[in-house]
């Protein structure tokens, strides 16, 4: 089987080609904006016809959600108009596409896990380009992976954050500042990425396309999370929990965007280990 992915030195990607490759299929890669615009659709088109891949994974995304407050235009090129090159590339050639979402496509309304066939309430044009994304995909494609994720960390960083997630986010500040204060009142489910990358490749394994929630068990606030971090790394800092109002994002969040992966289960692959089993060895590797 060949892979051709789009985003390879991404937080996520890099995790997706180790691990395929570790399972020997082989993975063409390609550093997202930087290597392949996948808003020209005919040099997307010839890049992936002429790799005659099986399957095409794009983790590349418009993922700065305050950016994307001022940045609609960029939001909806990318995380929309770009998916449809995508999926009409794929359908052309008739291999699945592999695309990701976001537990923020919900409102955050209820306080018990939404399972993939909850209406989304979008609260944010970040939100909103990546339901409509999510759209096309379902629009023009029979043959694909559509897969909801929340609160991502890994080793590589996120590129579209400057190569730092929330872990290295709390790790730097615990070294250069005297006070950390962090969110309360917003509660998801920290995933990791190489979890989601050995999910990622059973389902491929079973082929049973549609929409998936994908994400480590448990539940926590972004506080709850920091301080998860500071134990495990034995950092002892002054840590305090503040509101969304008081943090003032310009963006809004959903107060709970906790995800139930109910379709994974259902096609035969057990859930995640807890975010706090996949944490701890994320904290204890970087050591």
């Amino acid at each position: 089987m060949k892979v051709f992915l789009i985003g390879v030195d991404g937080q996520l990607g890099s995790d997706i080609r180790e691990y395929f490759t570790c399972k020997q299929i082989e993975v063409q890669g390609l550093i997202g904006l930087k290597e392949i615009d996948i808003c020209d659709y005919e040099g997307t088109s010839q890049l992936i016809e002429d790799s005659s891949t099986d399957l095409v994974i794009n983790t590349a995304a418009f993922h700065n959600v305050d950016l994307c407050e001022d940045k609609v235009g960029d939001a909806f090129r990318v995380n929309v108009a770009a998916v449809k090159n995508l999926a009409s590339i794929c359908r052309k050639l008739d291999i699945p596409l592999m695309h990701f979402s976001t537990d923020f496509v919900f409102d955050g309304g209820k306080n018990n896990p939404y399972i993939e066939t909850e209406c989304p309430g979008p609260r944010s044009i970040y939100a909103i380009s990546k339901l409509g994304g999510e759209g096309v995909v379902q629009y023009m494609l029979e043959k694909y992976y559509l897969v909801r994720l929340s609160g991502l960390y890994g080793h590589s960083g996120c590129t579209g954050k400057g190569n730092i997630n929330f872990v290295e986010t709390m790790l730097k500040l615990a070294k250069d500042s005297k006070k950390v204060r962090v969110v309360d009142d917003q509660v998801l489910t920290p995933t990791s990425t190489r979890d989601v990358a050995e999910k990622l490749y059973e389902l491929v394994q079973k082929g049973k396309y549609g929409l998936y929630h994908m994400t480590n068990t448990g539940e926590c606030s972004w506080y709850e999370f920091a301080c998860e971090i500071f134990r495990l790394s034995g950092n002892k800092v002054d840590i305090e929990p503040i509101t969304s109002q008081e943090l003032g994002a310009k963006a809004l969040r959903p107060a709970y965007s906790v995800l139930d992966n109910k379709n994974l289960r259902d096609a035969g692959i057990k859930d995640m280990r807890d975010w706090k089993q996949a944490l701890k060895e994320y904290i204890e590797n970087r050591q």
